[in-house]
């Protein structure tokens, strides 16, 4: 797993070497953000909290609870807010192509691309095939329509927040220093992950803290998967 790394050393550019930073302060995040989550107004509120990556079977979960409630239960888009929970390798799923090229993420954290059947060099779980969300008149049963899109970011188009754990961040840096046999500190890695989320992204500084405040304050109920 780890040959050629000494090759990757070199041609891999990094920011400035960081002190560790382990812990965040309240300061340190867009919080702001946090609590909006908390205080959403709609109806249903959900939180999954991802653990395992198992190929990204999560993601349809989330789209069938949006497709359920939608229209098993007639609740309009709007009063549904549903909240990913990345943490542990899931977390890698919040980082873009760039940073699964050159920290060899599929490889690292053993994610296969079916595309060509070797350790994924880019995010597989991110890009959508549609523009847009699904238009409202579109059949959800059709395949093809795009209220069966997957992806994180047809899933971020119906509303869905994906949250990405600063611990995690800092904890996997140093899996990725090890095996890939790098340089540079696990901090220098972590910025350059935290600077490169997809999209809508909100880093949390610990996602085990950010589920407890979320059932209880925010009232979003539970499911882990």
């Amino acid at each position: 797993m780890v040959a050629g790394a000494g090759a990757l050393c070199a041609a891999v550019s990094t920011p400035s070497t960081g002190s560790a930073q382990l812990v965040y302060r309240k300061t340190d995040w867009k919080a702001e953000e946090f609590q909006d989550l908390l205080k959403a107004p709609a109806r249903v509120k959900q939180l999954f909290e991802v653990t395992v990556v198992n190929d990204g079977k999560f993601l349809n979960n989330i789209k069938n609870s949006l497709n359920g409630l939608e229209f098993g239960f007639g609740i309009a888009p709007k009063q549904v807010q549903i909240v990913a929970a990345l943490h542990g390798p899931p977390n890698m799923i919040n980082f873009d192509d760039s940073m699964w090229s050159k920290y060899r993420i599929g490889e690292v954290f053993a994610v296969i691309d079916p595309s060509t059947g070797q350790s994924a060099v880019r995010n597989i779980f991110y890009p959508s095939k549609f523009t847009k969300a699904p238009e409202p008149t579109a059949d959800p049963s059709d395949e093809k329509s795009g209220f069966q899109d997957k992806s994180v970011q047809g899933l971020q188009r119906r509303g869905v927040r994906f949250l990405s754990c600063h611990t995690a961040t800092e904890e996997q840096a140093r899996i990725i220093v090890s095996k890939l046999k790098l340089t540079d500190e696990p901090e220098v890695v972590v910025k350059d992950l935290q600077a490169h989320t997809v999209p809508s992204v909100l880093i949390v500084p610990a996602m085990v803290a950010a589920v407890a405040l979320l059932q209880i304050d925010g009232h979003y109920s539970y499911v882990t998967v």
